[in-house]
């Protein structure tokens, strides 16, 4: 007992290590009955924190879904329309390119049956998901629904359900009687019960939050530095000051100016509150809505192009007339026009980056609440430097003179405009998987926008509103040194270079033109004769997808074994692959000193019949090809995390500790360098 006391324990305290059985989702199951022959089989499903599973209903291309099979339906029962299940979240995943549809924490699934085998005691139903944190486990799990026996129609709800408690004590935690038909429909699959209690999406990390609040404060600051604004500071402040008797009156009129600002920047997002109202799935499709991606992009282009100096956009002068008017009726509701003014005849400059504070907010999956947070701290940084000189007036005369570099500013805010319409045109692309906007496409025009910056800032070249140059400042010739080496930065990337620092704007390497890469690290001879049982893995690399093939081929050529689970549909082995077998050392390795075998443990190809058998760890079926290696991998080395890296020798001990997700090239390359060493010694 006392040894079983402590393994216990060494297990809780070392319980992060790679070896570890995972099982992130604990099951449940009840019956709910409907009629006299009908009942819901209720499958819920509670999931660790940061862990995700995938809805039945997820894309082809990414995560794999959940799968459910019921059995022995034949003569016992049959399925009254399709199993529906709780409200999932919805992300854009970069890696695979496609939208995932995943749960968090806790969600249930649903199939209404109608028995047709009055003498029917049980069904079960096999579930086949995938769970994923840094890591992604396929997992099954087999329900067994007691089914009570059946009543005459004439005996009501209430007494059918206080006879079974009474024959079968066992159902009382298990069944949940309902008097009304299930008003889910069939009509789509993610409908919810009317009568359910359906748990919110789970919030987003407050860091999230408050990294968005402070980059729209930024904004708004920036915002400041614009023609529309800039000279509007120090004259308003006066105004003010001057105007109120004395200073005390002036300041507070300021700082209410400021917050008039912030005011009407909120109740922008107004509108986006009712329509939430209305209808609570409005932003949900929002980060992959081909329409409004499409829609963002002509807006960033067509201000970029007027920032550029090729025309003009204000709003009808109607509008900033009436304000004006208002403002002049004094008092406090005359401030708070002279604001609605200034964001009136200002909007040409900050048009476009409401519009990025727009998209960024609606990007975030937060709705109406985020967007208001957001616009909140665009508000607060556009007012910030009013409120501030009004406290200081003193400082007023260390503002720099308006003048030229106003429309620098106004330039530059183009450029990147432009730069960011494109960002919004991939969306789009992805999504559609077009192939119009490939990776080397979006880098190539990047290169030519940051380019175009660099000459400009280095005064090669002249806008329109631009006024003669003699000489570049100090700051501009730094802006312009900044800029060149941005955009040296971005070429290797046409060659297949990660280009981490920008990781999250041009599409994922694998939406190429040469997935590959060519003319570096990527591009591999393939000239050889491929080994029989063999194919090319990632970056050409002599990959076996079978066990005993690889074994036997490594055996053959007097290398170690390099064993990777992996999966069609994991996300951070892909990561690997691109960030971390890339490296030129470590690429290397993999094609000259291993024998690579990748295990995908989700392949759902069923194994044949003769080969089908019963886990050992589990008792449940080992049907497909995926749970065969991810069998292999739990009774092997007490581990069903993916990616996951064994290297063994010919007598297939491991050579090292094997590894899971290791995103750090210096760490991967020390534990590959140190296995193959220990196998040639």
């Amino acid at each position: 007992m006392r040894k079983l006391l402590f393994q216990l324990l060494a297990f809780l305290a070392f319980g992060n290590t790679q070896a570890q059985i995972l099982e992130p989702v604990k099951w449940t199951s009840r019956v709910e009955k409907v009629s006299d022959t009908e009942f819901n089989l209720v499958m819920e499903g509670k999931i660790d924190p940061d862990w995700h599973v995938y809805s039945q209903f997820t894309p082809d291309g990414g995560p794999l879904p959940i799968e459910l099979k019921y059995l022995e339906q034949q003569g016992n029962y049959t399925l009254v329309g399709k199993t529906t299940e709780s409200k999932y979240e919805k992300k854009f995943n970069d890696v695979f390119g496609v939208d995932e549809y995943f749960f968090s924490k806790k969600f249930w699934l649903k199939q209404k049956v109608k028995i047709t085998n009055p003498g029917l005691a049980k069904i079960q139903a096999k579930i086949d998901y995938q769970v994923c944190k840094e890591s992604c486990i396929n997992g099954n799990y087999t329900f067994t629904f007691v089914i009570p026996k059946l009543t005459t129609p004439t005996t009501t709800a209430a007494a059918e359900a206080a006879e079974t408690a009474k024959t079968n004590p066992v159902l009382e935690d298990t069944i949940a009687v309902a008097t009304a038909v299930d008003p889910v429909s069939d009509a789509h699959p993610n409908v919810q019960p009317a009568s359910s209690e359906v748990k919110a999406p789970e919030e987003k990390e407050q860091k999230s939050i408050w990294l968005i609040f402070l980059g729209t404060i930024a904004a708004g600051i920036l915002a400041t530095f614009t023609p529309c604004i800039f000279p509007m500071i120090p004259m308003t402040v006066s105004f003010f000051l001057k105007q109120s008797g004395n200073k005390a009156r002036g300041r507070f009129n300021a700082i209410f100016y400021g917050a008039c600002i912030v005011t009407i920047c909120v109740l922008i997002t107004l509108p986006f509150h009712i329509i939430e109202g209305i209808s609570g799935e409005v932003f949900a499709d929002i980060s992959t809505n081909v329409y409004i991606n499409l829609f963002f992009f002509l807006i960033f282009a067509i201000f970029a192009i007027s920032f550029f100096g090729a025309f003009e956009i204000t709003l009808p002068s109607r509008f900033a007339n009436k304000a004006d008017s208002a403002s002049n009726s004094g008092g406090l509701i005359g401030i708070f026009f002279m604001a609605l003014t200034l964001i009136i005849v200002s909007f040409s400059c900050v048009g476009p980056a409401l519009g990025l504070v727009l998209g960024t907010a609606l990007n975030s999956d937060g709705g109406a609440t985020i967007l208001s947070i957001a616009f909140l701290g665009f508000g607060l940084g556009m007012a910030l430097p009013f409120m501030f000189f009004a406290l200081a007036p003193s400082l007023l005369s260390n503002l720099p003179k308006s003048g030229g570099w106003l429309n620098t500013v106004k330039v530059v805010f183009g450029f990147i405009e432009l730069a960011l319409a494109f960002k919004f045109l991939s969306n789009a692309d992805l999504v559609l998987q077009l192939h119009l906007l490939e990776r080397e496409v979006f880098l190539a025009i990047w290169i030519a926008i940051f380019a175009a910056l660099s000459l400009y800032l280095f005064g090669k070249l002249k806008m329109p509103h631009d006024s003669d140059l003699p000489f570049i400042s100090v700051g501009r010739m730094l802006l312009g040194v900044l800029s060149l080496s941005f955009t040296i930065y971005l070429v290797p990337g046409l060659w297949g270079a990660p280009l981490k620092l920008i990781s999250a704007f041009p599409p994922p390497p694998n939406y190429s033109e040469s997935p590959l890469g060519f003319g570096g690290a990527g591009a591999v001879s393939i000239s050889e004769t491929l080994p029989e049982g063999a194919n090319y893995g990632p970056h050409k690399i002599i990959s076996f997808e079978d066990y005993a093939e690889g074994m036997a081929y490594a055996k053959q050529v007097g290398k170690p074994a390099f064993i990777d689970f992996t999966g069609r549909a994991c996300q951070n082995c892909r990561l690997t692959e691109n960030n971390v077998w890339s490296d030129e050392r470590i690429l290397k390795m993999l094609q000259n000193d291993v024998v690579l075998i990748s295990l995908f443990c989700d392949e759902r190809t069923p194994l044949p019949e003769n080969k089908q058998y019963i886990s050992k760890l589990t008792g449940s079926k080992i049907e497909t090809i995926g749970e065969k290696w991810s069998e292999f991998q739990r009774e092997r080395y007490g581990s069903n995390a993916r990616p996951y890296y064994v290297l063994v020798d010919h007598d297939e001990k491991s050579l090292n500790e094997p590894i899971g997700y290791t995103p750090n090239v210096e760490e991967y390359h020390q534990w590959l360098a140190g296995g193959i060493a220990k196998f040639k010694k």
